[in-house]
């Protein structure tokens, strides 16, 4: 089998029931997506599985749901049967509360990086974030695009900042706070 298929020479691209040109909207976010999805797999390959494995287990999984989200947003017949569900979401959100309550305390903004996998995964949630954005715009275009992809997305970007704390934070190296801005984060006990 061969991987060319030359059908794409001219500007186009295949949808599942159509055609489109490759810098299409639609297009321009499944791709998006796929780019955060190979900044996870970068960073799956920077961590230690005894020590990350539990992080190492969500982003297997989230690899796969970014593909059932690209995948969904491909999908323009008038049937759709979409893949992405509430469940991944939910998921993300609890492991969102877990880490960020094993992370050290947030009052600033942080500055991306830290150890090599931490900054990868702070540039796949910078992608995600822009696929977000591409997602919100794409919605105004259309109305027949799976909204739940956007509301991943959203859950997904904070999953991984959470998830970089940490790794930071397991590998004994401190965030870096940006040093002019004021405290924008609080915990509980100063809101009340």
């Amino acid at each position: 089998m061969k991987i060319y298929t030359k059908t794409g020479d001219k500007g186009q691209t295949s949808l599942i029931g159509a055609r489109a040109d490759k810098d299409d909207l639609r297009i321009e976010t499944y791709g998006t997506i796929d780019e955060a999805n190979s900044f996870i797999g970068k960073a799956v390959t920077e961590l230690e599985e005894e020590k990350f494995s539990d992080i190492l287990r969500d982003l297997e999984a989230i690899q796969h749901e970014l593909f059932d989200c690209g995948g969904d947003l491909a999908v323009v017949t008038k049937v759709r049967n979409y893949k992405l569900t509430e469940e991944p979401i939910t998921i993300l959100e609890a492991r969102i509360d877990e880490l960020m309550e094993e992370g050290p305390a947030l009052e600033r903004f942080i500055l991306p990086g830290g150890t090599p996998a931490a900054a990868t995964l702070h540039i796949a949630r910078t992608v995600a974030r822009r696929a977000e954005r591409q997602m919100v715009s794409l919605m105004k275009q259309h109305d027949d695009v799976p909204v739940i992809v956007q509301k991943y997305l959203n859950r997904l970007s904070d999953y991984l900042f959470a998830a970089a704390r940490v790794v930071n934070a397991r590998s004994g190296v401190s965030d870096i706070e940006y040093i002019r801005g004021a405290k924008v984060f609080h915990t509980d006990k100063e809101s009340k």
